[in-house]
């Protein structure tokens, strides 16, 4: 028999559905209302006392007799009254929807789908002899990342042998062999990030040290309800976990207690944080690449498997509301709305449960009547896109339901197919911090449409949590209900036992809690990725530079090579007549989207990018006068990144020499 355990002397064995309650609370209460604890329940737990042969009289469960405990138990029932009326939807649902299948990878398939997502094809198959690509990567990478790709190329070149493929497989010996030659080669590169110049044996130490500020105070914070953390953003993540004496790994058993959420903060960094959609497409392409190799190689230090799933080609929706994939419906939303990021459809329902009161007590844990959510469902699918559609007579309750549908009957999951899995298994993980971490990584590995859409979700539910007083729908009871329309996905086809669906419950309500508690950390891109994505674009320029030395040398041996000199001549006689424009230790700012002011501005040691905007502002010209401080941005352009929209904390004089060879340009996210 199956058991989870409650607490000691108590065992969870099974969950029984009530007869009574099979058509569902709407068929029972009046809507809206408020019912006792006892009569919320759509069942009971069967319970094993351990000591129940010694105390025949006592109670079927009686945990503790304070009223927190009776809370808790009653928020868990939250997690199975939303499993019970997600299955009577699909009950009541007669068309069912069609979803994606989830294919297990044969051996060595996901690990040679891993390299080519991570940038890395040409490590194996019929471009292998031609690898330059791939070593701009390697270049990059930390000791930990390394590891993790040799295993992967390791398992593929395994593969490929067994299957008697007559592909160029290149010994792994030999791959890194190069990837160490070009990393020490290019180790006093002027244009190099510093942290990237920085040793193994330098960046382990300087983990060290940023963490040694935590082992001495474990003592003091047993005490302590909710402890302050700070994540170290400019270190590769996978080494902060490999060091030996990490103070995280040795920590106390109580200080991962899921009742107690540290405020885990982000120290700023002098060069300013980066948020997703400050970067550049090509940039965060590389983004995508790194973060996929440094979550893998996370997940490997601390012991855990990450194989990301694989969906089944099938048939889909192409056109309406509800079952559509999201990619589809966004694109034919931005048909109607151009730059439109969000379903419309999804924005108008959280929209208009906002437009009632968020304070309407149990929001979201309150379904809407079923018949009529069904009925609403079908009158969207036919008017929404005309706009014929009446708003004004969808209950907010009815609303939140069809929300909540719009998310579980998505043919691929919002957290998708591949990731769903490394979602749930985030739980698995040995830290609150190490769990955060790799919840940053997996957010940078969604596509845009799936993270910006999920962002919309998470804003959502945080407004409704800080109106908990009112709503009673704390930041626990919101992960309860919300958790099953995100994590459980029918697709998966995959035989649970009781126990294993206990667990996954508890686990994945807590990486719901943690998702949405720390929504504004997941959001931003390591510094330690970003100077990964400058020394690549570096060591790109320097293959450039050299392709075009080899094409000027070419000629310079032509007939016409007096002409080609006079034109080299005049391109460098302009570059430094700019150069000498701007005196040492000045940056030219420019505005061409906004007005056809440039300005010289100094470099100090407390300059930062919002004051290069005020001051930008303060100079009443043009169209400047009617633009918002908030509106308006100082971006890095070219150098040894694409683009960058700068924090207003950055300072200016350390990006600078982070970044000598930029642009410094002002202009509106929308330019």
């Amino acid at each position: 028999m199956s058991r989870w355990s409650s607490s000691p002397g108590v065992v969870l064995t099974a969950y029984h559905p009530s007869p009574s309650d099979a058509d569902g609370p709407a068929s029972h209460a009046k809507e809206g209302a408020e019912t006792s604890p006892g009569s919320r329940r759509s069942g009971q737990y069967t319970m094993n006392h351990e000591n129940s042969k010694k105390s025949p009289g006592k109670p079927p469960y009686n945990r503790s007799g304070s009223q927190d405990s009776l809370d808790e138990l009653s928020v868990d029932d939250y997690y199975w009254k939303e499993v019970e009326n997600i299955h009577e939807t699909r009950g009541n649902n007669h068309e069912e929807q069609e979803v994606a299948v989830v294919k297990e990878p044969d051996e060595g398939e996901w690990e040679e789908e891993w390299l080519k997502e991570a940038g890395l094809s040409n490590l194996f198959g019929d471009s292998a002899g031609d690898s330059q690509e791939s070593m701009v990567v390697l270049a990059t990478l930390t000791r930990t990342q390394a590891a993790a790709v040799q295993k992967r190329v390791e398992t593929v070149t395994q593969t490929m042998r067994k299957k008697n493929k007559q592909y160029q497989v290149p010994d792994v010996r030999d791959i890194f062999k190069q990837q160490n030659y070009s990393t020490e080669k290019e180790t006093g590169s002027e244009n190099q990030p510093e942290r990237a110049r920085k040793s193994e044996d330098a960046v382990q130490e300087e983990a060290k040290e940023a963490h040694s500020h935590h082992t001495g105070d474990n003592c003091l914070k047993e005490n302590v309800q909710v402890s302050e953390t700070d994540i170290n953003l400019e270190i590769s993540f996978s080494e902060q976990a490999s060091l030996k004496d990490n103070s995280e790994r040795k920590a106390p058993k109580h200080s991962n207690d899921d009742t107690v959420l540290p405020n885990f903060r982000l120290p700023k960094d002098k060069t300013g944080t980066t948020k997703i959609g400050d970067l550049a497409i090509q940039d965060m392409k590389k983004i995508h690449s790194l973060a996929l190799i440094e979550l893998t190689a996370l997940f490997d230090i601390l012991g855990t498997e990450l194989k990301p799933q694989k969906a089944i080609k099938m048939k889909i929706k192409e056109s309406g509301l509800f079952g559509v994939p999201l990619p589809v419906l966004l694109e034919q939303d931005q048909k109607r709305v151009p730059g439109i990021k969000i379903p419309l459809i999804f924005q108008k329902l959280i929209c208009h449960i906002e437009e009632g009161k968020l304070g309407t007590e149990g929001l979201l844990r309150i379904p809407g009547v079923a018949t009529r959510v069904k009925s609403l469902c079908q009158e969207l699918e036919a008017k929404f896109y005309d706009g014929t559609f009446n708003w004004e007579t969808v209950k907010q309750h009815d609303a939140a339901s069809v929300l909540k549908l719009f998310i579980r009957e998505l043919p691929q999951p919002l957290l998708t197919v591949e990731y769903l899995k490394a979602f749930q298994d985030v739980q698995r993980l040995p830290t609150k911090k190490h769990q955060l971490q790799a919840l940053n990584l997996l957010v940078l590995l969604l596509p845009e449409g799936n993270r910006d859409t999920l962002k919309a979700l998470l804003e959502f539910l945080q407004r409704i949590i800080d109106h908990q007083d009112s709503n009673k729908m704390t930041l626990k009871n919101v992960a309860m209900v919300m958790t099953p329309n995100l994590f459980m996905f029918h697709g998966m086809g995959s035989k649970t036992t009781e126990h294993s669906e206990f667990v996954m419950a508890a686990g994945t309500a807590k990486v719901m809690r943690f998702m949405i508690k720390y929504q504004n950390l997941l959001w931003t891109v390591p510094t330690f990725l970003v100077n990964q994505v400058r020394k690549q674009n570096t060591e790109c320029q320097k293959k450039e530079k050299k392709d075009k030395a080899m094409k000027k040398l070419l000629k310079k041996m032509a007939p016409d090579r007096e002409k080609h000199e006079k034109q080299d001549k005049n391109v460098n006689d302009v570059k430094s007549i700019n150069d000498a424009d701007v005196p040492q230790g000045v940056i030219r700012v420019q505005a061409p989207h906004l007005s056809k002011v440039s300005m010289a501005i100094q470099l100090t040691e407390e300059l930062k990018a919002g004051d290069v905007v005020a001051r930008f502002l303060s100079q009443k010209s043009g169209t400047t006068q009617d633009l918002k401080k908030e509106d308006v941005f100082l971006y890095e352009i070219g150098g040894n990144i694409g683009e960058r929209c700068l924090d207003i904390d950055a300072y200016m004089k350390d990006l600078y020499q982070l970044n000598p060879n930029a642009e410094w340009v002002i202009k509106s996210k929308n330019c």
